[in-house]
């Protein structure tokens, strides 16, 4: 084949990655796993043969009980100063650059089986903001995942705003100028950009003039989970509970097992002695025992997807029964949409405050707006979409792939620039 088809785009998520190419400038996303475009962000490692399983088969295999570590919410590291830290697998240490490495390596490799050839350039997905209101850290960020890109066999790399790219792929499905808005709400960030897009200016390569304005939050679906586990989970678990002293338990077990990333921090042995100080002293000891259950048992992971679960159900229902059957044999938890809007209202708020900074930046009144494309896994948060919609009551909602359109537009980028 030839060259134009040598270039990828990959979007490398905290919740779930894909990729895809453009052969003669058509997009196709590539199956990653069991026929399927996504390949979840997950890793694990065997504890008895020391095998490595990646996406789906890394939760089936956590699931069904394999002994090993978890990991997920990788592409979180990025930004913070534990991507020049460690963690242990297997008696060793691995450092997290290069758990990252063998994760896009892998992602990488099956691009690749698919499309058969080799991939040596790729435009990569990048959040408006890796870090908020530090440049300097966000740059750094994203020269992180340049290097581990090449160490994992990418040659040469450029880089594209997630939610620009999606505003690519919306591009090749319409027939008229749009003044569109991209609301891309994924598993770590939140971006957006205002950008002018028609047929006949998607075969430009450079498209600088027709982007009005991005910008973006460090919020996701992650953070929605975070809080929906904290306000109705942790509590049966002890959050906000006394110790016979009359202070508040210490929180920080809690808010580690609310967030993907830090979950195997509670399987410490420092963390199992504060909690043990705490049951001992606590004034509501059964509730620091089921705590103490959950970490013997290594389930924070599969609490995590739980909660997880019970906010995609929560998207389309407005009730769920949340399983807890790990924590105490046959439990549920009834949890209702309200339960859900209350948990994240604070962070939708800081959302809803920055379209409408967007907005003012481009210097545009609401009702200039044709479109807003909605992307992203989080995007379809009921109570995100009634505030985007009130603050922007003339544009019409289109729901886009919620987790390829970011891919599909990487590789119509990566067609342009690399042929």
């Amino acid at each position: 084949m030839g060259l134009a088809t040598a270039a990828c785009g990959i979007d490398f998520g905290t919740s779930n990655s894909t990729a895809a190419w453009a052969p003669a400038g058509r997009a196709t996303l590539l199956p990653l796993e069991d026929g399927k475009a996504t390949l979840p962000s997950v890793v694990f490692f065997h504890a008895e043969d020391a095998r490595v399983s990646y996406g789906r088969e890394a939760l089936a295999d956590y699931l069904s009980g394999d002994e090993g570590r978890l990991m997920r919410s990788l592409k979180s590291l990025l930004g913070t100063s534990m991507i020049d830290d460690h963690t242990e697998v297997a008696g060793r240490a691995l450092p997290f650059r290069e758990l990252l490495t063998q994760f896009i390596g892998e992602l990488k490799r099956r691009a690749e089986h698919q499309a058969g050839q080799a991939f040596t350039r790729a435009v990569l997905g990048r959040p408006v903001f890796f870090v908020d209101d530090d440049p300097a850290a966000d740059k750094l960020a994203q020269d992180t995942l340049a290097g581990i890109a090449r160490s994992a066999g990418l040659t040469d790399i450029a880089f594209q705003y997630e939610p620009i790219a999606a505003a690519f792929d919306y591009e090749s499905h319409i027939n008229r100028e749009e003044l569109v808005l991209v609301v891309d709400i994924g598993g770590g960030t939140s971006d957006f950009c205002l950008v002018r897009l028609s047929p006949e200016r998607a075969a430009q390569v450079e498209r600088r003039d027709d982007i009005l304005a991005s910008g973006g939050v460090h919020i996701g679906g992650t953070d929605f989970d975070k809080y929906l586990s904290l306000a109705s989970v942790m509590p049966s678990l002890g959050l906000d509970s006394r110790l016979q002293t009359g202070l508040v338990v210490p929180s920080g077990p809690y808010f580690n097992l609310a967030t993907w990333h830090t979950i195997n921090q509670v399987y410490s042995r420092k963390s199992w002695t504060l909690i043990s100080e705490v049951r001992r002293d606590s004034m509501e000891p059964e509730k620091i025992e089921r705590l103490q259950n959950l970490v013997l048992e290594r389930a924070g992971h599969w609490l995590a997807m739980q909660v997880e679960a019970a906010k995609i159900a929560l998207s389309d229902a407005p009730l769920t029964q949340m399983d807890l059957g790990r924590i105490a044999m046959g439990e549920t938890l009834t949890l209702h949409r309200p339960d859900l809007d209350r948990a994240i209202g604070h962070l939708v708020e800081k959302i809803e405050a920055t379209v409408t900074r967007l907005l003012s930046d481009a210097g545009l009144r609401a009702d200039q707006l044709d479109t807003v494309f909605f992307t992203g896994g989080s995007s379809g948060v009921p109570l995100l979409r009634e505030r985007i919609a009130a603050r922007l009551p003339g544009a019409r909602a289109v729901e886009g792939d919620l987790f390829g359109s970011i891919g599909t537009g990487l590789a119509l980028d990566a067609f342009r620039k690399f042929r």
